[in-house]
């Protein structure tokens, strides 16, 4: 790892024990790609008929609990690990698959991000400082269908320059839902988003995006959090897609740890991120990642 520090005196992020894989009911359905190489290829329509979407809505309400119940024990002294136990927990007791456990070999079953990580980042034995960021991403698997959301939470007393980037980051998120609207471009989307963070000269992170969601846990269509051409699938309505932003204190260029996931900024300064996943109604975007 650099040796470099994210704040005076705040060590980089470092790599703990990774606890064994938890178990899953064997009554509970598994999504398709459960331990294999990778997700069967989705041919389906981005538009969802009621059926789906009504799926969705109860899919995304119970991933909203567990982000809110897992983000509500993030403190000094608790591990990621246990925080990774709560969500699993929570998902399993209603009855749903954590659509990371088995993901492309992902062995957990949320992602914990901290500080500099991005994304990706993997529970494991690391405790929880005074200062630090956690993003909880986590996605309930239900009735044959995804709810993917996240958020970053607080540890302690954090310093005012991170404490704005999260609260900076949630409105990009918002300003981004408010973007989108049937016949508009998806490209919208990133456009206004960086637009915003430009203000504050944050790092808008590019290679990450937001997804086609539903049946599968990713269909294929991306959702750019950045200014692009590119991406210009037109919004319609009864389409299912995730924002989800992840905007930087410094560059937006960023490193992959040798775990093959955990994302970190490539000048070790701070990112956060905000998750929702959205219908496209007539007038707009309805959250489907509300508690």
């Amino acid at each position: 790892m650099p040796a470099e520090t994210t704040l005076a005196g705040v060590s980089p992020v470092a790599a703990a024990t990774i606890s064994p894989r938890r178990p899953v009911p064997a009554d509970i359905p598994r999504p398709e790609y459960v331990d294999r190489p990778s997700p069967a290829r989705f041919e389906g329509s981005e538009v969802k008929d009621a059926e789906t979407i009504e799926k969705m809505r109860v899919a995304g309400r119970l991933a909203a609990q567990a982000r809110e119940l897992v983000g509500s024990h993030v403190a000094p002294g608790v591990t990621t690990d246990e925080l990774d136990r709560i969500g699993h927990e929570f998902l399993c007791d209603h009855g749903a698959y954590p659509s990371t456990l088995g993901y492309r070999g992902f062995p957990k079953s949320l992602c914990s991000s901290v500080n500099e990580v991005i994304c990706h980042g993997i529970p494991d034995g690391r405790v929880i400082e005074d200062g630090d960021i956690v993003n909880i991403d986590i996605t309930a698997y239900l009735d044959g269908v995804h709810g993917d959301t996240n958020a970053t939470f607080l540890a302690g007393e954090v310093d005012e320059e991170t404490r704005l980037l999260v609260e900076r980051t949630r409105e990009a998120l918002e300003r981004g839902i408010r973007a989108v609207r049937p016949g508009r471009r998806i490209n919208v989307i990133g456009r206004v988003i960086e637009s915003y963070a430009k203000r504050y000269s944050y790092g808008v992170v590019r290679e990450f995006t937001g997804h086609g969601i539903g049946t599968a846990f990713h269909s294929g269509l991306v959702v750019p959090h950045y200014d692009t051409d590119h991406y210009d699938d037109l919004i319609e309505v009864g389409m299912t897609f995730t924002i989800e932003p992840m905007l930087n204190l410094g560059t937006h260029e960023w490193e992959m740890w040798d775990d093959g996931w955990t994302v970190v900024t490539k000048d070790r300064r701070r990112s956060a991120q905000f998750e929702h996943t959205l219908l496209v109604t007539p007038t707009g975007a309805e959250v489907l990642t509300n508690p």
